[in-house]
């Protein structure tokens, strides 16, 4: 995974997977790609007032990571990265790519695949094909993402928290369990209606077909164990939802952030409905991602992702108003019903780190 810098190119060496967010972090640091904060700073306005600045910059700056957010006024055990996606070259390097266009040339080639004219194209199509079969999702029985479990319902057992004291910044730890409102969740602009996760990747099922969906919705945090659930009427999981709302049942939801940083782009990628987004991520990251089943549902979400929020919506409960927020267009989003997403329990790496953007004009 060692990069090669040479002025503003980067060559490098063939990536196969990231195994964390924080390693993807590593190699941005490597590149020159990433500058740290240290000081404590505000997820109240202030971090993303700083990104914005950063952002702006000739080339998209660089990522930033904030090594002490404060929510409402004390340190969160969580660092939070920002602007990993904001150029070309990072981007690139997110997917281990010599540059974003090549991996459009790989996806466009198999598109496009037509029946082999040829031996050499037959042989051509074959290595495609491995290369899809190796990309299925698998199962396995646990993964980082669960090395620590609070259960937000119940008070947490003494070997769920506090977490084992190997952390890279102990000192700024403040030990309480990672609700909700620990979580150094952002306020990116002023007359936003609260508290925003903005790099979800959200996880839901078709209770007809079992078929998952891997979404990115945006989420208002409520309070310590509820939150908003944007997923606009057009969208896979609105659709599964309204499933969910003709019978009455309980809706079993989850939320992951971090992991390979290939995730987040593949929950955005206008894949066809039934398409699973983890196999495009297999796909790209070639290697199949592993899978750990939730501790109060049925889904399942990478293992090696940095923070997984479990939960459920339930059909029989009234909408609740999310909003306004500030939207890509540079205008903010009116207040509108959403359904209210539940949390019964956080887990997380103990080294995890909390991937963010600020949404707003590019």
């Amino acid at each position: 995974r060692d990069l090669i810098v040479t002025g503003v190119q980067t060559c490098a060496l063939p990536i196969l997977a990231f195994e964390s967010f924080r390693e993807f972090l590593g190699a941005l640091e490597k590149a020159g790609e990433l500058i740290r904060v240290p000081q404590p700073v505000a997820t109240e306005l202030e971090i993303t007032e700083a990104a914005d600045r950063e952002m702006k910059k000739p080339g998209g700056g660089k990522a930033l990571l904030f090594e002490q957010p404060t929510v409402n006024g004390q340190v969160s055990p969580f660092p939070l990265a920002i602007n990993t996606y904001g150029s070309h070259r990072r981007m690139a390097l997110s997917l281990g790519a010599e540059s974003v266009a090549a991996v459009a040339r790989e996806l466009g080639s198999l598109m496009k695949a037509k029946p082999p004219t040829s031996v050499k194209e037959a042989l051509k199509l074959l290595g495609t094909a491995l290369d899809l079969r190796h990309a299925k999702p698998k199962l396995v029985k646990d993964g980082p993402c669960q090395e620590v479990v609070h259960r937000i319902e119940s008070a947490p057992a003494a070997t769920e928290w506090p977490p084992a004291p190997d952390w890279q910044h102990p000192v700024s730890l403040n030990l309480q369990p990672p609700t909700l409102q620990r979580l150094p969740i952002l306020r990116c602009w002023p007359l936003d209606g609260g508290r925003f996760i903005t790099l979800p990747c959200v996880v839901t099922q078709d209770p007809d077909t079992g078929e998952r969906n891997l979404g990115m919705y945006r989420i208002q945090v409520y309070d310590e164990r509820t939150t908003g659930m944007h997923w606009q009427l057009q969208k896979v999981g609105a659709r599964h939802g309204r499933r969910y709302y003709e019978t009455g049942a309980r809706m079993p939801v989850s939320v992951f952030l971090g992991g390979d940083p290939v995730y987040a782009f593949c929950a955005t990628a206008p894949l066809p409905d039934g398409l699973d987004e983890l196999l495009l991520a297999g796909y790209l990251r070639k290697k199949s991602v592993e899978l750990v089943k939730c501790k109060t549902n049925d889904l399942q979400v990478p293992a090696n992702a940095d923070v997984v929020i479990e939960g459920y919506v339930d059909p029989l409960e009234p909408l609740r108003m999310e909003g306004p927020f500030g939207d890509h267009t540079g205008y903010y989003s009116l207040p509108d019903l959403y359904p209210v997403f539940h949390v019964p329990a956080i887990s997380h790496r103990r080294d995890a780190v909390y991937p963010a953007t600020r949404v707003g004009i590019p």
